[in-house]
């Protein structure tokens, strides 16, 4: 598989040369593409930064929507402005009602949403992931991410809900009663789920993408993998997760979707098969370190023939809300496509387990350190639930107010996504926030370099 690098027969310092030149070229041909779509759109106007828009979409278990979008940015300066078009003109694109607009320069917010639908899936791989090679089953959404994007800051912040959160339903009330878990509001589509986490949790959303399973498949082998370190053998019966030997290694295909879909993560250490037994929150924290893997990965292609073969591949299995424009996918590469992902904050949001009739099992959100860390990521932005969820004794309270400041008023814990360390007690003083992405379980994988 091609991965962008020169060909051998060039010397080291031709390969270092060249690296530096096309990094260089390709800035400049992603800000020339920038103007010639903001003139193409605006005639007579003149240039100016290109202007983020609106809009979402989504679906269940993965994630790599960042990566979807930052890739895109890298592929479409593989070709001119009118390929660009044509190639972003071929992904799906769905309406999306509650959105908020993007306003220009400022941060914004895109719900990222992996479907566990199996539709583009065939023979091995769709047995594998327990469907029939016609079958496109799922209408529920396991893992929710926002990723919370700052221009003026260079930031990029992804919050994780994990899928058994309580929330306050605002329709199918007579389904599923008022109060359910999250996953059950994408049965309607990308709009209710975002329109509830609106209401409940008050994080505006600008725009949504959709990964389904064969989305991430297709994603991850036309980049030619991704590169993690495996600190032991590992496998998940139900993902069908099978890592053999430890250390750094490619991870393309099936097994890319099986280390984003693992929550029965087992590793083998001191002879013996040992078992995590956080389920959706280790699955959390294997997803993430996939993202940063996926993205130092995307950002390293040059070779026009990988660029070209992820484009033409990515309609396979990935949805855009139709309010996310070429011009904003061509902005926001201008500004990240230097940024390093492993830079990323991480978070998941604080919860306490409880066990709910009929419900079952669930998880409900943990005040104040919930809101603390929600202020501390989206700021001002912030809007007043109209709608908020409810807390063990099945009460609705306003969330406790948390003064923005210049400093952080967030309480965690480094390890953010783990439900015995995700937070710490309330605490009346202002302490500084820990870069949750310092921290990760010593079993898990992480990324790596060959």
């Amino acid at each position: 598989m091609a991965d962008g690098r020169h060909s051998a027969s060039r010397g080291r310092e031709n390969r270092r040369s060249e690296a530096t030149k096309g990094s260089l070229a390709n800035e400049e041909r992603l800000r020339a593409l920038g103007q010639a779509v903001e003139q193409r759109a605006n005639p007579g106007r003149s240039v100016r930064a290109a202007k983020p828009r609106r809009r979402h979409r989504g679906r269940r278990i993965a994630i790599i929507s960042s990566v979807v979008v930052l890739a895109l940015l890298l592929a479409l300066v593989g070709g001119g402005y009118l390929y660009a078009q044509w190639r972003f003109g071929q992904i799906p694109k769905v309406n999306v009602v509650g959105e908020l607009p993007q306003l220009s320069g400022r941060p914004f917010n895109i719900l990222e949403i992996g479907s566990d639908s199996r539709a583009g899936l065939t023979g091995q791989v769709a047995r594998q992931t327990g469907a029939s090679t016609n079958s496109v089953a799922g209408q529920r959404s396991d893992v929710v991410k926002i990723m919370h994007v700052d221009p003026a800051a260079d930031k990029i912040t992804i919050l994780s809900i994990p899928r058994d959160t309580m929330v306050t339903l605002l329709a199918n009330q007579a389904l599923f009663g008022k109060f359910n878990r999250i996953n059950v509001n994408y049965g309607n589509g990308p709009s209710l789920l975002a329109q509830t986490i609106t209401a409940n949790f008050g994080i505006p959303i600008n725009h949504v993408i959709q990964v389904s399973f064969a989305g991430l498949i297709n994603a991850a082998d036309a980049i030619g993998g991704v590169y993690l370190d495996f600190p032991y053998p590992a496998k998940d019966a139900y993902s069908g997760l099978n890592i053999a030997h430890p250390g750094c290694q490619l991870i393309t295909g099936f097994q890319a979707l099986a280390v984003a879909r693992s929550r029965h993560y087992q590793w083998f250490q001191n002879g013996v098969w040992n078992y995590d037994g956080t389920s959706d929150f280790g699955r959390i924290d294997r997803q993430n370190a996939f993202l940063r893997a996926m993205i130092s990965r995307a950002k390293s292609l040059y070779n026009p023939l990988t660029i070209n073969s992820f484009l033409a591949k990515i309609p396979q299995g990935i949805t855009l809300d139709s309010g996310f424009t070429l011009n904003e996918l061509i902005a926001f590469a201008v500004k990240f496509h230097n940024f390093n992902p492993a830079n990323m904050l991480t978070y998941t949001l604080p919860t306490v387990a409880a066990t709910v009739a009929p419900v079952g099992d669930v998880l409900f959100t943990q005040e104040p350190e919930a809101q603390q860390l929600l202020v501390s990521i989206f700021g001002s932005s912030l809007l007043t639930p109209t709608n908020p969820p409810p807390n063990a004794q099945l009460q609705t309270p306003l969330p406790p107010v948390v003064a923005t400041t210049t400093t952080t008023t967030t309480v965690v814990s480094p390890s953010t996504t783990r439900p015995a360390t995700s937070t710490t007690k309330a605490s009346t003083g202002t302490k500084t926030v820990t870069n949750p992405t310092a921290v990760v379980p010593y079993f898990d994988p992480v990324p790596c370099t060959p």
